[in-house]
């Protein structure tokens, strides 16, 4: 008799932890053949409550550090992404209709997506901020800070590179996020829940959801305790939306459309100008000395 392989059910990733959905929910996720090949939760309202509760509980530690660390800590993300390479390009496989070749391209270029972020966490507010010409016998400085929590609506595809790229941003100002992973190829992002907690990413830094958008983006665009909303490629509803609710609370909402071959390039996605809307300047003003 052939046995039966055991389907793996991946949990959601909240405060550093693996999580069932409080609504006892899960979706079946099938290869290309029709069969089943996992099952992850489906989260819901309430999740993404706690997920909330998590980052605004991480964000003063993390926003605390300094950039050096902040970019130690996501290239250390980056190191266990690239050793679980095979695992992340066969997951892509799964549900896609890509050659390894391409699955391995992707996983490749999200290692490299999170050197970069690591990259721009000390160099952001000599980019970004600036000391400003005065009159008188004072300093005018105008740096960078975070702003809070960030959720994340990630594009079905590119499943990780998407992923990577959405959170790298918020990540390397000193953002917490919470990340809804994408709802067409949802698996690339349970697994990389895996990756966050055996990295040095402290717990409720990296929150990540899997389940419809369409049930949870109304609660995200009306949670006062979110800062920011960045979604990729959103339907025109979904747009209206986040918009229309986070025009009641005064959220920041960055939506941003990019086409499969942009997703690959670091100038367009990964510059500091990305990570510019999830700031927020701070103007200083110090006295010169005699």
């Amino acid at each position: 008799m052939s046995r039966l392989t055991v389907s793996k059910t991946y949990k959601l990733y909240i405060d550093g932890q693996f999580a069932r959905t409080e609504s006892g929910r899960s979706l079946a996720i099938e290869n290309q053949f029709g069969e089943v090949e996992a099952h992850i939760c489906h989260a819901s309202r309430k999740d993404l409550r706690e997920a909330v509760d998590a980052a605004t509980g991480a964000f003063s530690s993390w926003s605390g550090i300094t950039g050096y660390l902040r970019g130690q800590i996501l290239y250390r993300l980056a190191e266990m992404l690239e050793g679980r390479r095979e695992e992340f390009a066969a997951a892509i496989q799964i549900t896609q209709s890509v050659t390894i070749a391409v699955a391995r391209k992707e996983v490749d270029a999200a290692v490299d997506r999170l050197v970069c972020f690591a990259g721009w966490t000390d160099k952001l507010q000599q980019v970004i901020g600036c000391a400003n010409p005065v009159a008188g016998s004072y300093y005018n400085f105008t740096v960078p800070q975070a702003q809070g929590v960030v959720v994340i609506v990630a594009p079905s595809k590119p499943s990780l590179l998407g992923l990577v790229s959405l959170i790298g941003a918020p990540l390397s100002a000193g953002n917490t996020v919470i990340a809804l992973g994408s709802d067409q190829h949802p698996m690339a992002t349970a697994i990389f829940g895996e990756v966050c907690q055996t990295s040095d990413v402290p717990p409720g830094v990296i929150n990540l959801l899997t389940g419809p958008h369409k049930e949870l983006v109304p609660h995200v665009a009306t949670h006062r305790q979110v800062a920011s909303v960045y979604c990729a490629n959103p339907s025109k509803k979904m747009r209206v939306i986040l918009e229309e609710g986070a025009s009641e609370n005064m959220k920041r909402t960055h939506c941003i459309s990019i086409d499969d071959d942009t997703w690959y390039n670091n100038h367009e996605v990964a510059s500091p100008w990305q990570i510019e809307p999830f700031v927020e300047m701070k103007t200083i003003w110090h006295p010169s000395a005699c």
